[in-house]
């Protein structure tokens, strides 16, 4: 198994940018620790680490949009990885974007320039 150095960081976390293996978009940026990584290595799909829940996630467990691992890169300190994925479902953003980057500034505001997938209500509840 390939090692990540997972130490650099305090909370043993390493960036992991996901991006689409076919069109190179960059679908989102997420954290890793060892746990998270060797789960992706095992299912084929990306798994990451929630710090605002503090638990491994499977990317799509709620809303169906998961993410099918095509291909791994790792940065030349073995601390940061791209997922080159098959993006299943159409969106990587849990507000229902293809991509979280769905903003673009123009000027001093943001522009919305995707359009949304699915309505984050429908499939995660009302979080109010």
């Amino acid at each position: 198994m390939v090692t990540l150095d997972f130490t650099k960081s305090p909370d043993g976390l390493i960036p992991a940018i996901a991006q689409d293996y076919q069109s190179g978009a960059v679908l989102m940026l997420a954290y890793v620790n060892e746990a998270a990584w060797k789960k992706t290595l095992e299912t084929g799909s990306a798994h990451y680490w929630s710090r605002s829940r503090s638990q491994i996630w499977l990317k799509g467990e709620s809303s169906g949009n998961v993410q099918k691992i095509k291909e791994i890169l790792v940065d030349c300190d073995a601390d940061c990885i791209v997922y080159k994925v098959d993006q299943l479902g159409g969106a990587a953003c849990h507000k229902g974007y293809p991509t979280c980057f769905f903003r673009k500034l123009e000027g001093d505001r943001l522009e919305i320039i995707e359009t949304q997938v699915f309505d984050p209500a429908e499939v995660y509840g009302s979080k109010e």
